[in-house]
């Protein structure tokens, strides 16, 4: 095939923002250079990669999906190696695309990243965030290299790499009659009204821990978002639960919450790093997931447990 590396960048960045005048200002330059782009690109392969909706932009087809795809990393390596080729013998250089579960993130992110940086000056990340289908859609897409995530719903194309076990604990208001206990059964706190973090495949996850303890929950609120969750714990608005514990316990608008681990035998999260099975890591890549896994490994950045950071003594 006879297709430049900006033609590759015109279609990707068109199937990007789905409208071809919205993809040639990004890329400042004009709309019939994306058109004559994209008719190359199509002549060349043998396949029509957008469908064009009148006054609507356009949309991938089936198999544009899947060229674009691989047209994103092959982008990403020909960066690299311009990058690397400038640098030379220097140490590895690049930008990366990491994808990141958002209770994960507010969490793990700052601290690995601040080391990361200070330790790896010259690659760039670039972090995506959001709930599980959010981070695996990222990654078989080829917007995303490496994610930290969990294991559910894992696709057969994606490869995970354990890097820590988190059990669930009982989230209470701190005035909470069973809040000083040092552990308590879901079965103590049948007909409380339960607070669900409701992203995909999380739901799922904790809706069978109550399967597994044999409790019906009485939901009496549904959130996508992590901190309000909290907040109406703090609020005395009823209990919820999670696997990954701040390190405070006062919430954003400043109540106060406890978290209480759980008797029941129940199934932990599973605390991973995920890549493409197909997809070889660029140097870069591989250097940061070597950073995770250190981090997660006895006498790493984070503790056991709830993982909390470890705190340098000044």
């Amino acid at each position: 095939m006879n297709v430049s590396l900006r033609a590759l960048r015109y279609v990707v960045t068109t199937a990007d923002f789905g409208n071809l005048t919205e993809a040639a200002r990004h890329l400042n330059v004009s709309q019939p250079s994306i058109s004559a782009a994209i008719a190359q690109f199509e002549a060349e392969c043998g396949v029509q990669l957008f469908v064009r909706h009148h006054a609507r932009g356009v949309t991938t087809t089936m198999a544009g999906t899947r060229i674009i795809n691989e047209a994103r990393l092959l982008l990403n390596h020909a960066r690299d190696f311009g990058q690397n080729a400038r640098a030379m013998a220097d140490e590895v250089r690049g930008e990366i695309a990491v994808g990141c579960f958002w209770t994960a993130a507010t969490h793990f992110m700052p601290g690995l990243l601040t080391r990361f940086a200070q330790s790896h000056p010259g690659i760039t990340v670039r972090l995506d965030e959001g709930d599980q289908q959010q981070i695996l859609d990222a990654l078989v897409s080829g917007r995303t290299e490496l994610a930290l995530s969990y294991e559910f719903a894992r696709p057969e194309e994606v490869v995970a790499e354990p890097l820590a076990e988190l059990p669930p604990y009982a989230v209470l208001p701190a005035d909470h009659r069973l809040a000083r206990r040092e552990r308590i059964s879901l079965a103590e706190l049948a007909g409380e009204p339960f607070i669900l973090l409701d992203l995909p495949h999380s739901r799922d996850y904790f809706m069978s821990l109550f399967r597994a303890a044999g409790v019906e929950p009485q939901i009496a609120f549904r959130s996508r978002v992590y901190e309000l969750t909290r907040g109406l714990v703090g609020q005395g608005r009823g209990y919820t639960i999670q696997n990954v514990l701040p390190r405070t316990q006062i919430t954003h608008d400043g109540g106060r919450v406890a978290a209480v681990p759980l008797t029941d035998r129940l199934e932990p999260v599973r605390l991973v790093s995920l890549k493409l099975r197909r997809q070889a890591p660029r140097p870069a890549v591989e250097v940061f997931a070597r950073h995770l896994a250190a981090a997660f490994a006895p006498g790493g950045l984070f503790e056991p447990g709830t993982l909390s950071p470890r705190t340098t003594v000044r």
